[in-house]
């Protein structure tokens, strides 16, 4: 029984800097993200004008919160054992309500929401007090997150009692609360108890492949609605191309670089940009993927209406403007030269996909899509050249 009532540990302290990565648990509790993140896009998918974007936004932020508050705990402290167990099970249930009630989490169920969302952060209060109660090292940011997210569980919790809109209004003040009170830990904290510098980036990554996978899956199901023709299959193979070309730029530049960095003490807001950047990365990433599935089940070869051109160019100039913030983070001396020019063409990118937002009202599906295909391949090239030249 020992085996299995452990305490929480230091999993970033000196001498447990070995390789590591995900452990099977947090891969099940992903599995459950992949069906918030797919019910989030049907929301987007059911209305892609800016004010359904906004409410898409608005539930986005809490439920990557909920996975990132998870996360940080398992790489500062996950033990594997029983009580960790059982904890992270209670989470899925609370993560499955979420999904539960994301569908029309902005009206009828959006009181479910509140009050999942609450007990999901309820519950991360408990983990973080367990390690702040075995770990006294850790106890000043233990004491910080669980405050904070205390306190915005009692601000979802009583926004369950108001009328909407007011409702949203204190959702936005909850989440404020809690984002600010962890950037606005001192230096000595995150200096401390910078995460581990080879799972985080792994964690980040897995993420980033959830939301491309619900990109892939958009492509599938508006090609399924659709009679196949040579406009169809020419946009869907381009569709999926700029979904390989982010997942190409995203995971040959995924480094730890930046908590490397901040675990020698240094940049620390280099670590808090890398980390928070993720952020618009993602959803960018999920509202490119509606787009396109719009593209799709419209005629292709018709002008593609403008809140569609308008959601995919948004949204992929997010991508790639995220991306290039990313870069900048890498604060290596041997890689800082390299971040840089490559950050400066992910901010090109951006540019010239907004430029064809606001020129390209008389585009079709198929000459968008191919257009901004063809933006991702040449980043992908300038990728390559700049690595072959490094190594010459």
């Amino acid at each position: 029984m020992n085996k299995w009532l452990k305490s929480p540990e230091l999993r970033i302290s000196e001498g447990k800097e070995e390789e590591r990565h995900a452990t099977w648990l947090e891969l099940f509790f992903d599995l459950f993200f992949v069906v918030v993140i797919s019910e989030l896009a049907h929301n987007l998918n059911r209305d892609v004008s800016l004010s359904g974007f906004l409410g898409f936004l608005l539930l986005f932020v809490p439920i990557w919160w909920s996975w990132i508050g998870a996360t940080f705990y398992a790489n500062l402290f996950d033990t594997d054992d029983l009580g960790h167990r059982l904890l992270t099970a209670l989470q899925m249930l609370a993560v499955a309500a979420l999904a539960v009630n994301v569908h029309d989490g902005l009206g009828k169920s959006s009181v479910g929401f509140a009050l999942s969302y609450a007990v999901v952060r309820v519950l991360l209060v408990l983990e973080f007090l367990r390690a702040g109660k075995h770990i006294v090292t850790a106890r000043p940011l233990t004491t910080r997150i669980a405050s904070g997210s205390g306190l915005g569980a009692l601000v979802w919790l009583a926004s369950a009692f108001v009328p909407m809109p007011l409702r949203f209004g204190f959702w936005i003040l909850a989440l404020t609360v809690e984002f600010g009170i962890v950037l606005t830990a001192g230096k000595s904290v995150h200096m401390e108890l910078a995460p581990h510098a080879s799972h985080l980036p792994e964690r980040f990554g897995l993420f980033t492949l959830i939301v491309l996978g619900e990109t892939v899956l958009a492509v599938v199901n508006g090609v399924a609605q659709q009679q196949w023709n040579f406009s169809l299959a020419y946009t869907a193979v381009f569709g999926l191309s700029i979904a390989f070309s982010l997942w190409w730029l995203y995971f040959d530049n995924l480094g730890g670089s930046a908590i490397q960095a901040a675990r020698a003490c240094r940049h620390i807001r280099a670590y808090q940009t890398w980390v928070y950047m993720h952020l618009p990365l993602v959803i960018g990433i999920a509202a490119t993927g509606v787009g396109v599935e719009h593209a799709l089940t419209s005629d292709t070869d018709m002008v593609l209406p403008s809140a569609e051109r308008w959601l995919i160019c948004a949204s992929l100039g997010l991508c790639f403007f995220t991306l290039g913030i990313i870069y900048l983070t890498g604060v290596s001396t041997d890689t800082r030269l390299r971040c840089k020019v490559r950050a400066g063409y992910r901010f090109v990118a951006a540019a010239v996909i907004l430029i064809l937002a606001v020129a390209g009202a008389g585009l079709s599906a198929m000459e968008l899509i191919g257009l901004i295909a063809v933006v991702g391949a040449v980043q992908i090239i300038l990728e390559l050249r700049q690595v072959t030249s490094f190594y010459k």
